[in-house]
């Protein structure tokens, strides 16, 4: 069992966190430690993210979770999937604002990946913003204009989102879901 040390946390705690499967995020010195990810969040993931991959053009890269995503020296995050800008290639720790950021929302998760991920994804400058809800079937779209976040789109069911943002790509929420 991990001892529970007082805060503020540091990046450096995350080097020396064990690696016992649960997902270990700091915003400005708070931890935030959510259980393993369930099995259709698991399918989300796995499939968005090789949807994602699929249309990657050359020169970004589609990655899925655990990948920090270090946009301050107070913040990490673990987006469930992300595309990243092209200066940030081949480093262990992103630091350059994400071209996109996507969360599957689970029980554990979800006022953390609406409210306070939302606040610090728009904070840093990452451009898209996607968010992915499985028992509606839903995925909101966010993007960034003049700083804020703006709902471009949502989309249910078997109702596709043509994205333009990071690039185009054709996402149908019910595929990502379903079971094979």
């Amino acid at each position: 069992m991990e001892p529970i040390a007082s805060g503020p946390y540091t990046l450096a705690y995350l080097e020396t966190a064990p690696d016992d499967g649960r997902r270990r995020e700091i915003i400005d010195g708070g931890l935030c430690v959510t259980p393993s990810p369930s099995r259709i969040h698991q399918r989300a993931v796995i499939r968005l993210g090789g949807k994602l991959n699929l249309s990657c053009p050359a020169g970004l890269e589609v990655l899925v979770a655990p990948f920090d995503y270090q946009p301050t020296s107070e913040r990490s995050l673990q987006p469930d999937v992300l595309v990243c800008n092209p200066e940030d290639r081949g480093s262990d720790k992103l630091r350059k604002p994400l071209l996109l950021a996507v969360e599957i929302l689970s029980p554990s998760t979800k006022m953390l990946d609406l409210l306070l991920k939302r606040g610090v994804y728009e904070q840093a400058g990452v451009r898209s913003y996607w968010i992915l809800d499985p028992d509606k079937e839903a995925l909101t779209v966010l993007e960034l204009v003049d700083g804020a976040y703006v709902e471009r789109d949502v989309v249910t069911g078997e109702k596709a989102f043509d994205a333009e943002l990071p690039f185009p790509v054709r996402i149908v929420p019910a595929e990502l879901l379903r079971e094979c």
